[in-house]
């Protein structure tokens, strides 16, 4: 059972997570954003992988600390969900077109995490939603899920297309990338880590 629930509690936000990666794309998502909870939505559903999501956050600042910190939980939640990773695809590749805008998702399950994002947005908000944090959220995730991770928006003119379409392709990529294979997938093995 691929399965991870996770509460977070700080000055700035309060968070409850829970992710089921076998699922069916199931979700109960509200972080008080409409619009990230339309694209957390749209994770989801493409990805196959059902979420609660539920987000009291700061929003009388700004959104910054209730998206980055979602990104923070949903990541840590991944990394819990696969464990030690041993039998995945691992790998994972997907371009998405939305309208006029087209974008890329490719990324490595491999505990080495790294973000490249490259996209410009025309507007500064979609809603209450400030199109710089489609960054941030994507860079908390990556480094909680130990993801290298590279986004690209490769054209477009509409902000919302943009950044939708850039979920959508991480989505369907870690969906491909999560996928089951019943064998280690990397010539170091699995890879035992010992805490004290």
């Amino acid at each position: 059972m691929r399965t991870a629930q996770i509460t977070r509690k700080t000055k700035e936000t309060d968070i409850k997570t829970e992710l089921y990666f076998d699922g069916k794309g199931t979700y109960e998502i509200e972080t008080g954003i409409g619009f990230f909870d339309h694209m957390l939505t749209a994770f989801a559903v493409h990805s196959g992988i059902s979420v609660k999501i539920n987000v009291v956050g700061d929003l009388f600042v700004d959104a910054h600390h209730t998206v980055e910190d979602t990104g923070i939980v949903l990541g840590q939640a991944i990394a819990m969900a696969l464990g030690n990773k041993a039998n995945i695809k691992r790998y994972g590749n997907f371009t998405i077109p939305m309208d006029e805008s087209l974008a890329s998702c490719s990324m490595d399950i491999s505990n080495r995490p790294f973000l490249v994002f490259n996209a410009d947005f025309s507007d500064e908000k979609i809603g209450e939603y400030d199109t710089a944090l489609t960054e941030e959220f994507f860079r908390a995730l990556a480094f909680n899920a130990g993801i290298t991770l590279h986004l690209n928006a490769l054209y477009g003119k509409n902000s919302h297309h943009k950044t939708e379409a850039l979920f959508k392709a991480f989505a369907y990529a870690l969906k491909e990338a999560v996928t089951e294979k019943g064998q280690s997938n990397s010539t170091k093995g699995i890879v035992e880590i010992v805490r004290k």
